[in-house]
């Protein structure tokens, strides 16, 4: 493939997760956030359950334990996303989210014997000192510096993010894409189905056309990634990553008329900054496939 369209199919994925992100925002202005992840996880099974193909590939596993640490971890850590995409701005809520490698490299330490880098401290610590400082700097807190109940979900969020990436990692040495993929559709449905059944609203017209667009965007991205994968660094896949982000930022202050503070701002470029920082030493040649 030439070596620009893997990079073009990674910018399209994190397209697609900004789309899903300020969808997602729309629609829980109206809906629960447990139902919006319930839908969602619904609709990504859809794939398997329409072509055999990737069904029966989903169904050929050798490390069940592992597949099953995927989902739980990536299931909780997109229903704690979406509730804080409900009650935190959308760019907030992603960068906390997309915080997530930083917690990977040392899931990954602990648990895979991955060997990380003495100078990941100074990244590490900058990302943190970020996160906090966006936390706190929300305008209409006056809470001062103490983070709000929404800003530690999407903290916890990425934390759990951090641990499914190891499990994915753990995985790729005998697992197929599409059981990963398998794995966290279903899982993360168990995860929400509580969640949003009990608290289910009978969407209006509109409501659902952004429900399918929360699906249908995370469709997109999540086979996006995992096709672009097989030629792109995992320094690459990183760093666009983060234009997610910068898009879903750009997103909120364009069309939701999010309005974010000097500390908050200043928080997110520390963040991005040190999250491409941590990517940028812990990179290995190539990303999973």
């Amino acid at each position: 493939m030439p070596p620009r369209r893997p990079l073009l199919l990674m910018l399209a994925s994190a397209l697609c997760f900004a789309g899903m992100a300020l969808a997602a925002k729309l629609a829980s202005r109206a809906l629960p956030a447990g139902e919006i992840t319930l839908v969602r996880f619904s609709i990504m099974l859809l794939p398997l359950l329409l072509v055999a193909d990737w069904r029966r590939e989903a169904m050929r596993f050798q490390r069940l334990d592992l597949l099953i640490y995927r989902g739980l971890f990536g299931g909780v850590a997109v229903l704690l996303y979406f509730f804080a995409i409900a009650h935190v701005p959308v760019g907030i809520a992603t960068l906390l989210n997309y915080s997530s490698p930083i917690f990977s490299v040392l899931f990954a330490a602990v648990f895979l014997g991955e060997r990380a880098d003495r100078r990941l401290l100074f990244p590490f610590v900058a990302a943190l000192a970020g996160v906090f400082l966006v936390s706190t700097g929300r305008s209409g807190i006056e809470s001062g510096w103490t983070l709000g109940r929404w800003e530690l979900a999407g903290l916890a969020s990425a934390v759990l993010s951090g641990a499914a990436v190891a499990a994915i990692r753990a995985a790729r040495r005998s697992e197929s894409s599409w059981a990963i993929y398998g794995s966290f559709s279903i899982f993360g449905l168990a995860v929400s189905a509580p969640f949003g059944i009990a608290g289910f609203r009978a969407p209006t017209a509109l409501e659902w056309g952004l429900l399918a667009a929360v699906g249908g965007f995370s469709i997109a991205a999540q086979l996006l990634m995992t096709y672009a994968y097989r030629w792109v660094t995992n320094l690459q896949a990183g760093v666009l990553a983060q234009l997610t982000v910068v898009l879903s930022l750009a997103a909120g202050a364009l069309w939701l008329g999010e309005r974010l503070t000097v500390r908050a701002l200043s928080g997110c470029v520390l963040t991005l900054a040190g999250v491409v920082g941590v990517v940028w030493l812990q990179a290995t040649p190539r990303a999973v496939e």
